[in-house]
């Protein structure tokens, strides 16, 4: 059909294509804000963009490198905002982020769990959802995975403000070894 652009979602080199394929409900709708931490080269935030059509993605990515390529994708796609900043220092860009309905955060950090609780803390909606992949040996290279999984849910349950209520949390193995990857809510949310 002229004028439809098929591609690839390879969820080998994509946290949330394994998601989908783990049979997690995915909860981005075509008017959805997302902010997404851990944007890399944009593959992932590309097929966001395209799911959510008529909203927003804001895309935090530290590297210099990677960001070049990304601004590209991101000239392309208008509902796209690219962001060079830490994920870590989520007030370092608040001014160019307002209340999301999902937060995406896929980064390589051994604060995972409060990279999330922060930037869920200043921007994801009362309703809004979180969904993280937990990359394990990013946080701890010699303990087993399921462990440093264990004592990320229960960071995020207990440790930060605000706190989570984890709704659906598996491995994403095969597509990715020794990630989690997992949906929840702010505590009290409805």
């Amino acid at each position: 059909m002229e004028g439809v652009e098929y591609r690839a979602w390879d969820p080998r080199r994509s946290k949330l294509g394994a998601m989908v394929l783990k049979k997690f409900e995915i909860p981005l709708k075509k008017d959805s804000r997302v902010l997404y931490l851990g944007a890399a080269t944009g593959t992932t935030v590309s097929h966001v963009s395209d799911i959510v059509s008529e909203g927003a993605v804001y895309a935090v990515e530290f590297s210099a490198r990677s960001m070049r390529d990304f601004l590209g994708l991101a000239d392309r796609r208008k509902n796209i905002h690219p962001i060079l900043a830490d994920a870590g220092r989520p007030e370092s860009y608040a001014h160019l982020v307002g209340p999301v309905d999902v937060i995406f955060q896929d980064v390589a950090q051994p604060n995972q769990a409060e990279i999330a609780a922060k930037n869920a803390g200043l921007f994801l909606k009362k309703d809004g959802l979180l969904m993280l992949s937990i990359k394990a040996r990013s946080i701890d290279t010699a303990a087993s995975p399921k462990q440093v999984f264990k004592n990320e849910v229960k960071k995020l349950e207990e440790a930060f403000e605000p706190k989570f209520e984890i709704l659906n949390a598996r491995e994403l193995a095969p597509y990715h070894e020794d990630h989690l990857g997992l949906i929840a809510k702010i505590k009290g949310s409805e």
